[in-house]
């Protein structure tokens, strides 16, 4: 057979339609990172749930979008859906759960069945979407939007930039809240800023990758980096890192061995926490036997 006749390899495939999937890889680095380094936070303050739920509520908001386009005649960007219903999804749980008689786990519990649930029965009266409400709810990043990755990378820069430059003052308040408030400092500023940070990334994020995916970012990148035992400033380096691995490394393996796209970077993340674990246990045996 003629070598110049032979057909291309897939990555060569891959090099030549480099421009049909950059804005995916980018959309996959920005959010990746981001919610890695957010992820430090969601786990640390144990609102591992919270993730979850505004994740699912972020789906409804784009079933509601399509219901609104097809079904009451105006139109509404599902990214606008997603991002309203993430950010009314945090408000909601930022509340004292106590006054309603009821524990926090529950009202995420509750909050978390009640959007997905909602979600599958609005997409069920707009079939012709229906694809895309299992793709927010799965995840399905093959091709990403010019407009979705602008979104994206908007909103990751804000929140980037707000957190790098009141990164002590945030980190402060949500790990020693008391010395915070004998220090003066805005506590419930300060969490409602993380908490609207952690809606508007969940929201614009899950629209473009889907909430699977979106769910692993914000949660597994910091078990990763908690595993190695690192300072705080370290670990919130190696949590954004290991978001970016997932997202970019989770696109790629989908591309080259044909799977999923959101599901590829779900378990190349939970891989990462594999590895976190061994490179861990490595480490405390070189160290039992060196002592």
């Amino acid at each position: 057979m003629d070598p110049m006749l032979a057909e291309p390899s897939q990555w060569q495939q891959f090099v030549e339609g480099f421009e049909l999937f950059r804005d995916p890889l980018l959309c996959a680095l920005l959010a990746g990172g981001v919610l890695g380094f957010l992820s430090v936070y969601v786990v640390l303050r144990r609102m591992v749930f919270v993730s979850a739920a505004v994740a699912q509520s972020a789906g409804l908001g784009v079933a509601l979008a399509f219901y609104a386009g097809i079904h009451l005649g105006f139109e509404v960007e599902p990214v606008i859906g997603a991002t309203a219903l993430a950010l009314l999804a945090t408000m909601l749980l930022m509340m004292d759960p106590t006054r309603l008689r009821l524990t926090r786990e529950s009202l995420l519990g509750m909050a978390y069945a009640l959007s997905g649930g909602a979600a599958i029965l609005v997409g069920d009266r707009i079939a012709q979407e229906s694809h895309d409400i299992q793709g927010i709810l799965f995840g399905t990043a093959v091709l990403v939007t010019p407009e979705q990755l602008r979104t994206v990378a908007v909103a990751g820069i804000a929140v980037m930039t707000l957190h790098l430059w009141w990164y002590r003052g945030i980190t402060f308040a949500s790990f020693d809240r008391i010395g915070a408030l004998v220090q003066g400092l805005p506590v419930r500023l300060l969490d409602g800023v993380l908490m609207v940070s952690i809606g508007v990334m969940v929201g614009v994020c899950a629209r473009a990758l889907g909430a699977l995916p979106v769910f692993a970012f914000s949660t597994l990148s910091a078990i990763a980096a908690l595993m190695l035992d690192l300072r705080l400033p370290w670990t919130f380096v190696v949590a954004t890192l290991a978001g970016i691995v997932s997202g970019v490394g989770g696109y790629m393996f989908a591309y080259f061995f044909d799977f999923p796209v959101g599901g590829s970077q779900t378990v190349v993340a939970a891989l990462l926490v594999g590895v976190a674990m061994g490179a861990r246990a490595l480490i405390q045996f070189v160290l039992r036997r060196a002592s």
